[in-house]
């Protein structure tokens, strides 16, 4: 069962393990029926993401803030699928932008269905998303509406490209925030409101939510370089082969260190060939980038610490706090 653990994290309290583990239970449960459709062929490419597994952080966020008031309250599972198929329907739809050929190790939708098959998969996921939603209430479904909004804007802006001018790194920051950090983000406060946690609180955990989230992606994107296959699950350097700019990258080519010229050469260069793809997947794992990107990582997650300072002392609060720790760690 995913939980903290596949972070590094392990619960400091028994009785909370249990009720996530719980939760997390039945939230897989769920996605598995909501996913279902009268057509054969629809459950079979919905089942697709779903039955190739992954750490289900979004749920997972969503019900340890749900212990700061009522998790058991019924609106708290169905909100963490909620978030979930949003997740696996953007993972359908970035996999056909990105001519993505591998997903959590299995072949693409994409790839094996086609584009359209692709796409309108994720249409299917969001629809379930939004049935799920309606039961929860109106504010929920504004909230959720908001943030498919910033999905959609983030994926526009990684798309379209710096303005002129801009930072690259502070535009791929924002991309980040709007993908990646406002969905989180939205687990936090779904768990929290709909728990029945009163407004300071709700607002703390969302504002955790949104950097823990930007540091959860960064930190994918140092283990992308960093690590090995058995650490990350993926073969190393793939961004870099498919030509993904990522943190890493981008401060690596933003450098004017005459020692990285090569590299930027590399970097700005087609990397599908093995041996540029090993000279500068070496090179990046040495250069002032790394360090770089790691402090702004671990500034994130300090954020998302500093985020949940008052909320009270309970055994979820210290779970939230170790996995401010976990995220920086688990990039070495």
């Amino acid at each position: 069962m995913p939980v903290l653990h596949d972070l590094g994290v392990t619960f400091q309290d028994a009785v909370l393990e249990a009720d996530v583990r719980h939760g997390l239970t039945g939230v897989e449960t769920c996605l598995r029926e909501a996913v279902k459709s009268d057509y054969p062929f629809v459950t079979e490419t919905s089942r697709h993401l779903v039955q190739a597994g992954g750490k289900r952080f979004r749920p997972l966020v969503l019900l340890l803030a749900a212990q700061f008031a009522d998790p058991h309250a019924p609106g708290v599972v169905p909100a963490a699928v909620v978030v979930e198929l949003t997740h696996l329907a953007t993972l359908y739809h970035d996999d056909v932008m990105d001519e993505a050929t591998l997903r959590r190790g299995a072949i693409s939708a994409n790839t094996r269905w086609g584009n359209t098959v692709a796409i309108l998969t994720g249409d299917f996921l969001f629809a379930r998303a939004s049935d799920i939603l309606a039961d929860l209430g109106p504010e929920a479904v504004r909230i959720q509406a908001r943030t498919f909004e910033r999905l959609v804007q983030g994926q526009i802006r990684e798309s379209v490209g710096p303005e002129p001018g801009r930072d690259p790194v502070d535009h791929y920051l924002r991309v980040v925030a709007d993908k990646t950090g406002s969905l989180i983000g939205t687990c936090a406060r779904f768990g929290g409101l709909l728990s029945g946690a009163d407004e300071a609180t709700v607002e703390c955990l969302a504002r955790f939510g949104e950097r823990i989230g930007v540091a959860f992606q960064l930190s994918d994107d140092l283990l992308d370089v960093a690590s090995d296959s058995d650490q990350s699950g993926k073969t190393p350097g793939t961004d870099l082969r498919e030509g993904v700019r990522t943190l890493p990258v981008l401060l690596a080519m933003r450098s004017r260190d005459p020692a990285g010229t090569r590299l930027r050469e590399l970097l700005g260069a087609d990397l599908s060939g093995e041996s540029e793809h090993a000279e500068a997947l070496r090179g990046l794992r040495v250069h002032p980038a790394m360090d770089e990107a790691r402090q702004l990582l671990s500034g994130w997650a300090s954020e998302a610490h500093a985020a949940l300072a008052p909320l009270p002392p309970i055994a979820a609060k210290a779970a939230l706090e170790a996995l401010c720790v976990a995220v920086v760690a688990r990039t070495g």
